[in-house]
Formats: C-alpha cells, structure tokens, sequence
C-alpha cells in the first residue's frame, strides 16, 4: 500500500472551461491539502475548495488529487481548475431591500418580519437570497458553484435587523471567519433587543446552556447535556423594565443580548429556559400568554396582536474582509415592535 503522501499516476485534471490557477508550495511539515489550497488561494471559500478536490480538480505536480486529507510535504506544483460559475440555482425575484450598506463586496441589510433568508422546502422563494441576487446581479461571484450571495449567518424568519451577506468568495472567506470566531479574538459584534416576560435576574450576567434539536420535537431546538449539545453563550443585560399595575413585580423587560456562539434560536431558547420566553414567541413561549390577561387592556391587546417574537438585531460590526476597514451599523427598533414598547411603556 503506498503511503498518504505518494502521489498516484492518476489522470490529469481536465480543462473543460474555467480558470486555471497555479501556485508552487513549500511545505515544511506534513500538511493537509485542503489546508494548502486554502493558503494558496485565500480569495476562493474553503468549502469550494473542497468540492473541487473532491471533483478532481486539483492536481499535486501534474497528478490529480482528489483526497482533501492527503498530508504533503516538501515543494510541489498545485494547480487547481475554478471552474465558471453556473447559473443560480435559486431564481433573482424583485423583493424590495432595505440596504444600509453596499461595496463590491458584500453588502449590509435590515431584513424585515417574515422575510425567510435561504430558500428551503416550504419556502422556495420569495426569500432573501432571491431578493439578494435580483439586486446584485452579476455582482456576485461563484460563491459555491453557483451565483449567489454568500450567507454567513442567518436570522430567523420573524427576527428583523441586520445581516451581512458576502458578494465575492474572498469576502465570504473572510466574513466566515469572523463569524466562526464569534467575536472571541476580533472585532465582530452582534447586538440584539429582546422584549421579554419579567425581568431576569440578575440584571446583567452570561447564559450558557448548550443547545441542540429537542428530542420530542426535530422542529425545535432545546438545552442538550452531553452528547448532541453544541456550546452556546448568551450575555444579556436588562435595558428597560416595565412594572406591573400592581407595582410589585415586571411585566415585562427590554433586554440587551450580545451572542458569543450562534446557534439556532439561540436567545430564544436561553431566555425561555431562564424563565423570561420572549414575547410573541409562539414556539417557546406560548404558555405566557395567558399573562397578558393580567395586562391592562391596551397593553394586553398589543400582546394578543403582536404576531411573532419580540427580537430585532440592531447591532452588527466587523471587519471588512478585504479592506481591513472596522464597520459597524446599527438599526432603530421596527415600527410594530416598538409599538409593543410603547404599550408597556404606558404601565
């Protein structure tokens, strides 16, 4: 059997259109070539790179190579064929945007309520990605395979606020990391306003509670120890309280909430756990809202008419990932949400 690192006599890689890219390596210790295309060529997705080591597009000294996990050493010539990006899958539908920013690189929108982000069964279209690659255009590269907008982070259907979505693959690369870190080491920031039930105590503190899909319902996610659950950290602070008429207790609070993970439902999920569901929230936290017969009337019909949950990112900053540039926007409260403020407000 030859060893990982022997280059077989297999087939060299076919030119069937596309752009040829070629580099020379020196690689002084024993490393991966996914890992080594990836340095190569930093402006391509890693997991582009990948399918197309996978595809048989990428060849060590004229040998194709099609083990992602072959460790190499030593110098060698990589050559790697991009193929030309095929039509988008999903189809470019005229959705109206709000963009807060646009570059040849990405660009930055306030996503409304029931907008989805990625078509998916039951929402083909009329989603972001088809709103998005109407509005670029030909903009966009080969994100993939495809045209389409790079989406490196998600908001949930009925979460307005803000999102950026790469234009190019080295912007894709480099906004992916960035969130891979989850601002641990560098500038990203992501900054969300939750209306709450009560108010948590204590006013300020950290959540962290692992998530994963809920075993009696694959539909929603859930606090998962052990095996199945995947890290997850939410720091909360609490903005805003409102109390109840009869003074003793919060109705409800404004809660400033700061992710250090990105999981599924993430704050969702940890503010019904600490006991405070979000309000509107139909999924996990439909039992509270019996306590909007505590409500005065006006703010108990605020609550009754309110038709999603009570969260809105308003907040993101990062860096830009070819201009090294440190952006950060911020987004007011939508008009239905601060509505639902404003009748608390008036307790």
């Amino acid at each position: 059997m030859a060893d990982e690192d022997d280059i077989g006599p297999e087939d060299e890689v076919q030119d069937e259109g596309g752009e040829a890219r070629t580099a020379t390596i020196e690689a002084a210790a024993r490393t991966r070539l996914d890992k080594l295309v990836a340095e190569a060529f930093p402006d391509v997705s890693r997991s582009r790179l990948k399918a197309l080591i996978e595809a048989g597009a990428v060849s060590v000294d004229g040998a194709v190579v099609t083990d992602a996990a072959r460790k190499l050493a030593g110098r060698f010539d990589l050559a790697v064929l991009v193929p030309p990006a095929e039509d988008a899958e999903p189809q470019g539908e005229d959705i109206p945007l709000h963009v807060v920013h646009e570059d040849d690189d990405l660009i930055v929108i306030d996503k409304p309520a029931g907008l989805v982000v990625h078509p998916a069964a039951g929402n083909w279209t009329g989603t972001l990605v088809n709103a998005l690659i109407a509005h670029c255009g030909d903009s966009l590269s080969g994100i993939g395979g495809v045209r389409r907008p790079g989406i490196v982070h998600r908001l949930d259907k009925d979460t307005t606020g803000l999102m950026v979505v790469a234009k190019t693959d080295r912007a894709h690369a480099g906004l992916a990391a960035q969130f891979a870190d989850h601002g641990r080491t560098g500038p990203l920031e992501r900054g969300y306003l939750a209306l709450v039930w009560g108010s948590p105590e204590p006013f300020r503190g950290t959540i962290e509670a692992p998530l994963g899909r809920s075993s009696s319902d694959r539909t929603k996610m859930a606090i998962v120890k052990g095996a199945g659950g995947k890290a997850a950290i939410t720091h909360y602070e609490v903005a805003e309280r409102f109390p109840a008429a009869s003074g003793r207790a919060a109705a409800a609070s404004l809660v400033e909430c700061h992710l250090e993970t990105g999981r599924t439902h993430q704050i969702r999920v940890h503010l019904a756990a600490a006991g405070h569901p979000l309000i509107g929230d139909a999924v996990y936290g439909a039992h509270f809202l019996t306590k909007a017969n505590r409500l005065p009337e006006a703010a108990a019909s605020a609550v009754r008419a309110f038709p999603r949950q009570a969260l809105h990112a308003y907040l993101i900053a990062f860096e830009h990932p070819v201009s090294g540039e440190l952006l950060r926007f911020e987004s007011e409260v939508p008009d239905d949400m601060a509505g639902l403020v404003a009748a608390f407000r008036e307790l």
